[in-house]
């Protein structure tokens, strides 16, 4: 699980990191609220560590152009005493809060608390998930930023082994026998087809990247 720390003050992130990374998390820290949202794009992470106070950029602000776009975990770090911007921060989305300063058994214990809450629900509703894409395969549904995706099911299969299989490299001839079955006779260039279909349905709902080509061989999702 990687980690995404916003906070410019040295003395916290130098304390927190080395904390986070002993109980096994990857981390990766941004110091101004545009690093935040450059950060968020680059390196996925699975929960946000958010301080409001921020340079160029405010916590509140980062987390709302966040929301727009992914619903990964959010924890604020707050002043104490400052019912507002909890306030504020709950209403935008924010997961869970915590005021400064914090133990770091505390702030364990949130992060390990939310995590579990969120394994227990993509369990419970078998869940597949890659950044703010989400395929429910008991209800089979496709939803990206709560927005639905209208999938035909062989879109919604092939949409389902690669969720499956994510940073997984998939041949065409792979993907054609999990879906089809070996005794059909499905032309490689119907995968292509499929996938553009799939890529230009995610697209309507974000620019980011999920499908991708390995030339020669079929695609990866990541």
């Amino acid at each position: 699980m990687k980690i995404l720390i916003v906070e410019d003050d040295k003395g916290i992130s130098d304390f927190v990191i080395p904390e986070l990374e002993h109980e096994g998390y990857e981390t990766c820290l941004a110091e101004t609220g545009r690093e935040a949202l450059e950060k968020f794009n680059s390196e996925n992470p699975d929960l946000i560590l958010l301080d409001i106070m921020l340079p160029e950029l405010n916590g509140l602000e980062v987390l709302r152009r966040i929301r727009t776009v992914s619903t990964v975990p959010v924890i604020l770090e707050t002043a104490r005493g400052e019912t507002i911007d909890k306030i504020n921060g709950l209403n935008l989305g924010a997961d869970d809060y915590i005021p400064k300063p914090f133990e770091i058994e505390e702030l364990l214990a949130r992060i390990n608390a939310l995590f579990r809450r969120i394994s227990f629900s993509s369990a419970k509703e078998s869940v597949l998930t890659l950044r703010n894409l989400k395929l429910n395969t008991d209800r089979m549904t496709a939803t990206i930023v709560n927005e639905e995706i209208k999938l035909s099911k062989t879109e919604f299969q092939l949409l389902k082994l690669l969720l499956e299989n994510q940073g997984k490299v998939l041949s065409r001839s792979k993907l054609i026998d999990e879906i089809w079955g070996k005794d059909h006779f499905i032309d490689e260039n119907t995968i292509d087809v499929y996938i553009g279909y799939l890529r230009t349905k995610i697209a309507e709902h974000t620019d980011g990247e999920y499908i991708k080509t390995v030339r020669g061989v079929g695609y990866i999702m990541g």
